[in-house]
């Protein structure tokens, strides 16, 4: 029986790792985590029960503690209680699907912990990869990665010595607006960018694929994952997402991992590296498949990417920058505070105005997403 915990339990991520549960018997869900969604919590609860949930505001928790006083859980709040759910003794394998900075210091509690990594939280690389990969290594911990591309990416390299590695492929759908200039996307509005062609995803990360800026975050992300400078990774836009990503070796050979779109895939393998199991849904069928195509990404019009490849490249703080301005930028957006072209501006602006810091502790990486919000909520 795999034992593990999940932070985020209610969002994209969370509800299918809960899927995979489901569908195997033979993982015991240990702990949950969630925001504000308490409902769908309890329910998850109810199902699975696990010793240990977490909610963010205590008022939420003590809610939830009241709905579900006949059940033998414990309910805990804030951070300390993300980090009580990432540290659970019997748990193995932590399962961080939580959006945001706020999924740092449970990762590296987890790691101290001895806690296997299955990592969904793209910001805790972006932002503190220079911290998280030689932890994990000091702690003999594994980081299993659950983006769809970073898994191809991992699945790619089996068999295979990173030394041998010449370049990452990173794929992307393009989004909902592939071959669109700056002038078409004047007036789009938030239902608009909601309308991913290929993934069903949540809100923030919906929107961040339509700009391009998600691609960019995965870039950061894969240079620390798989030890490579950002020289090494290219964007290619593949409409069809099918391809999730590839590797190109030093002899010109690539390989490539394929499949439907379907999350539970990387989630499946993460949890149970290195078997593969059976996963129920949609097949490849080459057979009436019309097309892959492939094209270059359009950096002047999704210039996001381009400012993230800047980021990574200059490391240091910088990335937190880019980070975080991008998620203000998108809350601002589905608000409908600003306009859709502006989250790239906000971006550019904050990047500018910024003093890297080239090594930055956990607190200074907060610190700096609190400045670079205060900039923004001045000059916005």
């Amino acid at each position: 029986m795999k034992k593990i915990a999940i932070l985020g339990s209610t969002g994209s991520i969370g509800t299918q790792t809960l899927e995979v549960v489901r569908e195997n018997k033979d993982i015991k869900v240990l702990g949950l985590a969630a925001g504000n969604n308490i409902k769908l919590l309890e329910e998850q609860i109810r199902e699975f029960r696990p010793k240990l949930a977490a909610v963010w505001k205590e008022e939420k928790a003590k809610e939830l503690r009241e709905n579900i006083k006949d059940l033998d859980v414990k309910v805990v709040s804030g951070m300390d209680g993300l980090i009580e759910v990432a540290v659970m003794e019997e748990s193995e394998i932590l399962v961080t699907a939580i959006v945001g900075m706020i999924g740092i210091r449970p990762t590296i509690e987890a790691i101290k912990a001895g806690k296997d990594i299955a990592l969904a939280n793209k910001e805790t690389l972006v932002t503190a990869g220079h911290i998280i990969m030689p932890l994990a290594k000091e702690h003999n911990v594994a980081i299993l990665p659950v983006d769809s591309e970073h898994s191809a990416i991992f699945q790619s390299l089996q068999g295979n010595k990173r030394g041998q590695l010449h370049k990452i492929l990173l794929t992307a759908s393009g989004g909902p607006f592939r071959g669109r200039k700056q002038e078409d996307l004047v007036n789009i509005q938030v239902e608009d960018a909601l309308r991913h062609p290929n993934w069903e995803m949540g809100r923030k990360i919906t929107i961040d694929s339509s700009t391009l800026v998600n691609k960019g975050l995965e870039v950061i992300e894969a240079k620390w994952l798989f030890d490579v400078d950002i020289d090494q990774i290219e964007v290619v836009v593949h409409p069809q997402s099918i391809i999730h990503s590839m590797v190109e070796y030093v002899d010109g050979a690539i390989i490539a991992e394929l499949g439907t779109p379907d999350m539970r895939l990387p989630i499946q393998y993460a949890l149970y590296y290195p078997e593969r199991r059976y996963l129920p849904g949609d097949r490849v069928d080459f057979a009436t498949l019309s097309q892959l195509t492939f094209e270059k990404p359009d950096l002047e019009t999704f210039y996001g990417l381009r400012l993230a490849m800047e980021a990574g490249k200059a490391g240091g703080s910088l990335p937190t920058v880019f980070n975080a301005a991008n998620e203000l930028a998108v809350s601002k957006f589905l608000d409908r505070k600003i306009g859709y072209l502006q989250i790239p501006e906000i971006i550019e602006d904050c990047m500018k105005n910024h003093k890297n810091i080239l090594n930055p502790s956990v607190e200074e990486i907060l610190q700096t997403e609190v400045n670079v919000y205060e900039q923004i909520e001045s000059r916005w």
